[in-house]
């Protein structure tokens, strides 16, 4: 019974609508409510944010064009020019992963981005995407990227294979370091909060790290999906420009 009310229970994905079809469990969960729920909100939020487009802009319509020129200038900044016909994609992972993130915030909610399978599709797609770009790009060229300019060839052997597994584990650093922030961030919120019941009137330190843990988790939930973003723009950088 301990188990089940444990800092851990928050992850588990439970079903909501139970649906099999050919022996293929494609039930609706807890995770997909909140993967919908966070794409009708981020509709809800740029629809709001660009309908008037006032010359002096209002609160929605402020937060709308932070969202859009913080990624745009990422984009700009890490890829170039030729960036421009990747923001879309940029742009629609940060929104979607920085609302899953602060969804998860909510009390009694579920946060998508704690589980490392979610994460992972995001960053396999990420790197299946610039790795056919790169060889779209450049053909077999691209695999210049595991030989840095300037090397001895007799260093090929060893740096190679290092530069290849440096390359192959991107998708992994990349779903592991959301996932784990997220993880840890929500179990440590829960263990102070079994603190602050435990003890009672005595739970005010409890409490008081509560507040400052939520309020740096919500910092981290924008930071981690920031992160996501300007790893991506590095990747597909290094796809279009290789070495430089």
């Amino acid at each position: 019974m301990a188990a089940e009310h444990g800092p851990l229970e928050q992850f588990a994905i439970k079903r909501i609508v139970e649906m099999d079809v050919g022996g293929l469990d494609l039930s609706f969960t807890n995770s997909a409510a909140m993967m919908v729920l966070a794409v009708v909100l981020i509709t809800l939020f740029l629809t709001l944010g660009t309908r008037r487009r006032a010359m002096v802009p209002g609160r929605w319509q402020s937060l709308a064009e932070l969202s859009y020129e913080l990624i745009a200038r990422t984009v700009r900044d890490n890829i170039g020019a030729e960036g421009r016909r990747f923001f879309p994609f940029v742009f629609s992972l940060f929104m979607f992963i920085v609302f899953c993130n602060v969804l998860g915030l909510i009390p009694y909610s579920f946060t998508v981005t704690s589980h490392i399978i979610v994460t992972f599709a995001f960053a396999i797609v990420v790197f299946v995407g610039v790795t056919v770009l790169g060889f779209m790009r450049h053909g077999l060229k691209f695999l210049s990227l595991f030989l840095p300019p300037g090397v001895p060839i007799f260093l090929a052997p060893l740096l190679v294979p290092i530069e290849l597994v440096s390359y192959l584990s991107r998708p992994i650093s990349l779903s592991v370091r959301l996932a784990a922030n997220m993880m840890a961030g929500h179990t440590m919120l829960k263990v102070f909060a079994g603190f602050v019941v435990a003890l009672g009137v005595f739970g005010i330190a409890p409490l008081v790290a509560i507040v400052l843990l939520y309020a740096l988790e919500t910092l981290i939930a924008f930071l981690q999906a920031y992160v996501f973003a300007v790893l991506t723009c590095l990747y597909i950088n290094d796809s279009i420009h290789l070495h430089h």
